[in-house]
């Protein structure tokens, strides 16, 4: 029996890799597809700025069954958030229409708030599914397939890492473990993009959180303006040289280079 889920997981992620690879590919049909499958959701309501986003407003993201729950099947939700990524990212709309709906169930399963992944996947990705960097982190929440060899092993090995249905799947299982670790989604956020032992971040945790803000007036039916998107989260940077101390009659030395954080917390994967 898990093999037979494994083979139809597997089937199934390719198929969507095939579509998305088509929508990316031919605008055309694209704009066909989505003119039938997703037609431009009614905006109910203007929303006033949104506020700096604080870690109350966050704190329910994870461990809250009733409040994902309340997400999975609200389809003009769902349209809303459609719509508004489908813009803001430049992606067609069945195509945003795929990930969100991907993404609600996947956060239905793991019990974490939708919204949250889908602010991971906008930051780390742009929403785009054959995403990869220069260290190796892969689609659309861009993770360490190597790293993360263990979760993937469930859904196909590390060759699905650009599946679609995979890699949120993992990247969401893996949030919420840096989540539940760290003991807050901020902590958490900064474990994910590999800061866990740094000062800072460099922004990354408020780009995500200030993402997820308007992610949720999308979701209440309200109006957020779609301009200005940021660009996928680039590693944080990390001084080349560090400078030592040194008695006074010695000559000042750079000291060596500290390693730049892998992407997503691998130093603190040994102990998973």
């Amino acid at each position: 029996m898990l093999n037979t889920a494994r083979n139809t997981l597997t089937v199934f992620g390719l198929s969507a890799v095939a579509m998305l690879a088509l929508l990316y590919t031919n605008e055309d049909v694209a704009k066909r597809v989505s003119d039938v499958l997703d037609p431009q959701p009614e905006i109910v309501a203007v929303a006033p700025a949104a506020p700096a986003p604080k870690l109350a407003d966050v704190a329910d993201a994870v461990e809250t069954p009733h409040a994902a729950a309340q997400h999975v099947g609200n389809s003009k939700q769902q349209q809303w958030v459609t719509s508004w990524l489908s813009k803001r990212y430049r992606v067609a709309g069945d195509a945003a229409n795929m990930l969100v709906s991907t993404a609600y169930m996947t956060a239905h399963e793991v019990k974490l708030d939708p919204l949250l992944i889908l602010a991971v996947m906008a930051i780390e990705s742009g929403l785009n599914p054959f995403a990869e960097s220069a260290m190796g982190a892969k689609g659309l929440m861009q993770v360490m397939a190597k790293v993360h060899h263990d979760k993937f092993e469930e859904v196909g090995g590390q060759q699905a890492a650009l599946n679609p249905v995979a890699n949120i799947k993992v990247g969401a299982l893996i949030l919420k473990d840096y989540v539940k670790r760290t003991g807050s989604v901020e902590g958490g956020l900064k474990t994910y993009v590999g800061a866990a032992d740094m000062e800072s971040d460099s922004g990354y945790g408020a780009k995500v959180l200030a993402e997820y803000q308007r992610l949720k007036q999308v979701a209440r039916g309200q109006k957020v303006p779609t301009t200005n998107a940021p660009r996928p989260a680039a590693p944080s940077p990390v001084p080349s040289t560090i400078m030592v101390k040194q008695d006074p009659a010695e000559t000042p030395a750079p000291a060596p280079a500290p390693a730049k954080p892998e992407s997503h917390g691998t130093e603190t994967l040994a102990t998973l």
